[in-house]
């Protein structure tokens, strides 16, 4: 299928967008899976933010990839919105640069999407690529900001069912463009996390729904880039939920985000202790845990920094929810603060 614009020309049906930092042989491995799909009439725009041009031999090979090169790291979001200005598309698909899609990943998204005109964005099987267990099928939220992979590292046969999910991880997605042109694009102060939550809460408070497609599968190295539990994905996490409370939550659910939140760090520091969860990681990996209190108290000294900004953001939202409905779509899709801690 094709689409013409007024303008006479003619674009594909799907622009698949790949932001990228390394550059690196994984990115390869993903351009390759998206030359073996069953779907053909998609293009592929590397967005490369390595600074370096290192994803140009991706556009020498030809065929249907181009790359936006910048001069230096815009963020995920940035990209994303990048490619966006630059296609015709109806839909634009999100692709990290660490995943490879399965043969039947664009077909399947488009085969769940067209026939719901009330379904602006659809959910991917996301597996890690070591071990066969679950990133994600579609996203859950806590009622303090933090949002985490639904079935994550549970059997993919356990969501195995194409049915509603809150809204998707931006590892592996697809939205509808009038969607995006009704409530606005990625939120570039995001930087990098969280900015896939944020679009997905502004597109629920919209009316627009959400597919998780099991069939739509792909196979994610987790946190390639920026790794596991490192102390910048500890810093953004921590600064990008309160940007989402804020902009996104009724009023009286920002009442309850101190309690918790309080609960969170509280099972964080007792899993820490035993060894697990992701503050364990990261007091083994790139620090302790009082960076780790370091990274809350900055946090909330940007929020405030920003609020201004984000106040008005929240009062330019499109929509078409009452806030009794979003608080019980949340409540449906919640993870309790210790569940958080845990993973």
């Amino acid at each position: 299928m094709l689409q013409e614009l007024r303008s006479g020309a003619v674009h594909p049906t799907v622009t698949v967008v790949i932001p990228t930092l390394a550059a690196d042989e994984t990115l390869d491995a993903c351009l390759a899976s998206l030359e073996r799909q069953t779907f053909s009439d998609f293009e592929v725009v590397v967005v490369d933010n390595s600074g370096r041009d290192a994803a140009r031999r991706a556009e020498q090979a030809g065929g249907r990839i181009r790359v936006i090169a910048n001069d230096r790291n815009l963020g995920f979001g940035a990209a994303v919105n990048q490619a966006f200005h630059q296609s015709g598309a109806p839909y634009l698909a999100v692709l990290n640069d660490d995943a490879a899609a399965n043969p039947g990943w664009l077909e399947a998204l488009l085969r769940a999407i067209e026939p719901r005109p009330d379904v602006g964005m659809c959910a991917s099987q996301v597996r890690n690529a070591s071990g066969g267990s679950l990133d994600s099928a579609g996203m859950l939220i806590c009622l303090d900001g933090s949002s985490k992979q639904r079935g994550h590292l549970e059997s993919p046969g356990a969501y195995a069912r194409q049915e509603e999910a809150l809204l998707p991880s931006g590892s592996a997605a697809l939205y509808r463009r009038a969607m995006l042109e009704e409530i606005g694009l990625f939120d570039e102060s995001f930087f990098l996390y969280c900015e896939d939550t944020d679009l997905g809460l502004r597109a629920r408070w919209a009316g627009w729904e959400c597919l998780y497609v099991p069939d739509a599968a792909v196979e994610h190295r987790y946190s390639h880039s920026s790794g596991r539990a490192s102390a910048l994905k500890a810093w953004y996490v921590e600064r990008n939920r309160l940007f989402v409370i804020f902009k996104n939550f009724p009023l009286l659910d920002l009442l309850l985000v101190p309690f918790y939140a309080t609960s969170r760090y509280f099972w964080h520091f007792i899993y820490a202790l035993g060894g697990r969860g992701k503050a364990a990681e990261f007091r083994r990996e790139d620090g302790g845990l009082p960076r780790l209190a370091w990274y809350v108290v900055r946090g909330h000294f940007e929020l405030l920094a920003r609020f201004p900004t984000i106040w008005r953001q929240r009062r330019g939202m499109k929509r078409r929810l009452s806030g009794k409905r979003f608080r019980r779509l949340i409540r449906r899709y919640s993870i309790s603060p210790r569940q958080v801690a845990a993973l």
